[in-house]
């Protein structure tokens, strides 16, 4: 397994969930093992539905982890560190981060609308439709997903 990790920031609406599960795609039809890390810095993704079981245990406070035969999920009441999570998550070749962006992980930020500059100083990589010179950023146009692609080959680093 490769183990390599790329991540990926910007705005809300900036279309990086669109690019992640692109990016994912291409790499899963060639066969490799990726993963998605998502940081949720405003605790409001909701994970379960009310009512269900699985629900009921979460809401009483303890860890809850469902077993299907097409998945495992894992809630938990304690943030992890990165380390921590990525030890959960097995082998893989790909790990795509949407977020966290002081983490030390090549970075690529997203802007399908408006640009916002607070996000180079963390970025290795801007995909965009509008064309960006920025100091040593790459610019890739957010619809070349094989540039893309094959940026985060050249690019990503070894988890």
């Amino acid at each position: 397994m490769k183990r390599l990790a790329m991540a990926f920031s910007g705005p809300s609406n900036s279309g990086k969930t669109t690019l992640i599960t692109q990016v994912a795609k291409y790499f899963m039809e060639q066969n490799y093992k990726v993963c998605i890390i998502k940081h949720d810095p405003k605790d409001k993704a909701s994970f379960d539905i009310a009512k269900k079981d699985s629900f009921k245990f979460f809401q009483s406070g303890a860890d809850v982890m469902v077993l299907s035969p097409t998945r495992t999920t894992l809630f938990t009441h304690s943030p992890s560190s990165l380390d921590e999570a990525i030890s959960k998550l097995g082998d893989f070749d790909f790990l795509f981060i949407e977020g966290l962006k002081t983490l030390d992980i090549p970075r690529i930020s997203v802007f399908c609308k408006e640009i916002d500059e607070t996000y180079f100083t963390y970025s290795d990589a801007i995909a965009s439709y509008e064309k960006i010179f920025y100091k040593k950023l790459t610019w890739i146009h957010l619809d070349d997903l094989e540039s893309i692609c094959n940026f985060i080959l050249k690019n990503s680093k070894k988890v």
